[in-house]
């Protein structure tokens, strides 16, 4: 069956709110091209074809439907993946040679979900997350893709790192990680809506979103609510010339930052309530 997806055009100035409005509508991740196309997998032609005439006409996005491109992603997903140092924490994909006997290394196969360590934001977040943790902590990984925020969590000493992704593909990808690393204890992957479990999840000493500006925009009411007094909440997915567009959000809901981390070009903050 042809895998199909959504090619979308919208001006340079609206591509992180159209690539937000995609990823809600879809529930998976959006590349966004050098070219300026933001390109979302849509599941038959249908979808595509809906989902495409809907963005352009609500989201001022010229969009087409496209036949995906024939990868083989159960393979090509390992392509550039290699061993990264963050911190105290060894980050490794499982074909290669590692210690299992080190407790601070992480067996990662992302396949086809987000989160491997070979992107800036997720290094970035991790460099918070592993200053920042306290053992015994309680963690919300909000977007939790592949679990690598979760599973680092506990490696870190967390007493229980829960993760919220509404990707129901992902989170397959994310329970055999954390089974891959034994940390089944004290992780957990749920399946839903951020915004609507965080609250009910919390407090929690550590909040992690790892996603686009828009979407963490829209979850700061939620974030607020889930985080403890003494808690921190750590920002990720922007790159860092969003980093004025964001902070103005995050001051308004009572949030103050304390610590930023930069990887690639991409920022990631950490903040805690006023």
């Amino acid at each position: 069956m042809t895998r199909w997806a959504v090619h979308a055009r919208p001006p340079a100035d609206d591509r992180e709110r159209v690539a937000a409005w995609l990823v809600a509508r879809t529930g998976h991740a959006v590349e966004e091209r050098a070219d300026g196309v933001v390109v979302a997998f849509a599941g038959d032609e249908s979808d595509a074809v809906a989902l495409a005439r809907e963005a352009s006409a609500s989201q001022g996005a010229p969009a087409t439907a496209q036949p995906a491109d024939p990868v083989d992603w159960t393979v090509r997903w390992r392509d550039g993946i290699a061993q990264r140092r963050i911190g105290r924490l060894q980050l490794t994909p499982s074909w290669l040679e590692h210690d299992n006997t080190d407790p601070m290394v992480v067996v990662l196969d992302p396949e086809t979900a987000f989160g491997s360590g070979e992107h800036g934001s997720t290094r970035a977040a991790l460099a918070l997350l592993e200053r920042l943790l306290v053992p015994e902590d309680l963690m919300l990984d909000l977007g939790s893709g592949s679990g690598i925020l979760s599973i680092c969590a506990a490696r870190l000493g967390a007493r229980r790192a829960i993760g919220i992704e509404v990707d129901a593909d992902a989170n397959v990808i994310a329970r055999a990680n954390v089974d891959r690393n034994g940390v089944a204890d004290r992780v957990t992957i749920l399946d839903g809506e951020a915004g609507v479990l965080a609250p009910l999840l919390g407090p929690a000493q550590v909040v992690a979103s790892n996603i686009l500006r828009e979407v963490n925009i829209s979850l700061l009411p939620s974030i607020r609510r889930a985080l403890a007094r003494d808690g921190v909440v750590i920002f990720s997915g922007m790159e860092q010339a969003e980093r004025e567009l964001f902070l103005p959000a995050m001051t308004d809901v009572g949030l103050r930052l304390e610590q930023e981390a930069i990887d690639d070009g991409w920022w990631a903050a950490a903040a805690r309530l006023t």
